[in-house]
């Protein structure tokens, strides 16, 4: 219940100001562009939509970002985050609610680019199932770089430096998985190592969903990274309570 009330706050703010239409609209255009001309998606021939999953990483490097370096930081910078810690509600309560609202606006936005599934429908017979997974894993993965960006904001008061924190720790978890990376590290690291820095990236773990596979394996990494980042955030919010 209380966590329903932050995550109904949270949501609300979110619609109040003309911030979250301009980022839906942004994350629908750029899906848009990177899908239909970037993508290739005409030129491929083929009734799927493996363009469109496959920049979500990319897109999410800089959109994820700018949902959640406000999680905290505005909360610091205008000072009701010790109004807001005297509520009487526990600290995971918050914490828990302002990431749900965090990761429900995320989905909003990506079920907002229903029209490219309908419109892949209508050229060809794609396989909706696999479709499906990869809507599945994209939301996943935007849930454990916002939990990232939640640690980040909680950092600093700053939103900028929340963003560009947020930025560069999700790409250091994407490109751990990416070939040119794994290709570098596996000429000078056992074998074992460098599958413990490919389990690690975002990018293993979704490409595996996108082909259609939800593992369970899949699945508890991207709640294990969500729960250790917000986690990692509550320490971070009693540290600098204490300080």
């Amino acid at each position: 219940m209380n966590i329903g009330v932050v995550l109904k706050r949270e949501l609300s703010g979110y619609f109040a100001t003309p911030v979250a239409y301009v980022f839906i609209f942004i994350f629908l255009v750029l899906a848009g562009v990177f899908t239909f001309y970037v993508g290739n998606f005409y030129e491929r021939q083929q009734a799927d939509l493996v363009p469109f999953f496959s920049f979500h990483p990319w897109l999410y490097l800089f959109l994820i970002p700018a949902i959640s370096m406000r999680l905290w930081s505005e909360e610091r910078k205008s000072g009701t985050l010790e109004l807001l810690m005297t509520l009487p509600l526990s600290r995971w309560d918050i914490v828990l609610g302002k990431f749900l609202a965090a990761w429900l606006f995320a989905g909003i936005a990506l079920v907002l680019t229903f029209p490219i599934w309908l419109t892949v429908n209508f050229l060809g017979h794609p396989d909706n199932g696999v479709i499906l997974a990869s809507y599945i894993g994209s939301w996943l993965m935007a849930g454990g770089f916002l939990a990232i960006g939640s640690c980040m904001s909680a950092l600093t008061r700053s939103q900028v430096v929340a963003f560009v924190l947020c930025g560069f720790v999700t790409l250091m978890f994407v490109m751990a998985g990416f070939p040119l990376v794994l290709d570098i590290v596996r000429g000078w690291l056992p074998l074992s190592l460098v599958d413990v820095i490919a389990s690690l990236s975002f990018l293993t773990h979704f490409n595996a969903i996108s082909r259609g596979v939800l593992s369970l394996q899949d699945f508890l990494y991207f709640i294990s990274m969500i729960l250790a980042w917000l986690f990692a955030t509550s320490i971070v919010l009693d540290l600098k309570k204490g300080g």
